[in-house]
């Protein structure tokens, strides 16, 4: 009789194992082509967010597709109601005006992080508390061996739901 395989208990046991990255100083543009297009060969649409390296592979920040969005909308724009603004053509100019800058001015720097054998519940209380896409995931070193996203987490939950399907 063989045994079934252990449900997912930690965040190593989900995770997405070496994941895409930036770096600060790339493009915005760049970020944005690497969160639609996903992880070559994965089979994934894309992802909510990357992490950001320094050049010896050290986490200092987190890119999603919110703080993408955020650097599209001029600030002064949040102030005033927008309700009856005319729109027409605006995502386009101001997307252009935002690819140019780089990964660093947009990224969020205070990033919340897991170690690889941190409890699922942790990994959605982080989730959940932070309202976040994904949570990098770091080794005893420090450096990044993966990232769990909100999608992970979700399969995780439908696959303790209805095992027999999974």
């Amino acid at each position: 009789m063989s045994e079934s395989p252990r449900p997912p208990r930690e965040a190593r046991d989900i995770m997405e194992s070496a994941p895409p990255f930036l770096l600060a100083t790339d493009s915005v543009r760049d970020a944005v082509r690497t969160m639609y297009m996903g992880r070559a060969g994965a089979g994934t649409e894309g992802v909510p967010g990357l992490v950001v390296l320094d050049a010896g592979g050290s986490l200092v920040g987190l890119v999603s597709q919110h703080d993408v969005l955020r650097a599209i909308l001029p600030a002064y724009m949040t102030m005033v109601d927008l309700s009856e603004f005319a729109w027409d053509e605006m995502l386009g100019e101001m997307a252009a005006r935002m690819a140019v800058k780089t990964v660093g001015e947009v990224m969020n720097p205070d990033v919340v992080s897991v170690a690889e054998d941190a409890p699922l519940m942790e990994c959605v209380d982080l989730v959940v508390l932070h309202s976040l896409d994904c949570v990098p995931v770091l080794d005893a070193a420090g450096k990044v061996v993966g990232v769990v996203y909100v999608r992970d987490l979700y399969r995780a939950v439908a696959e303790a739901l209805f095992p027999q399907e999974a």
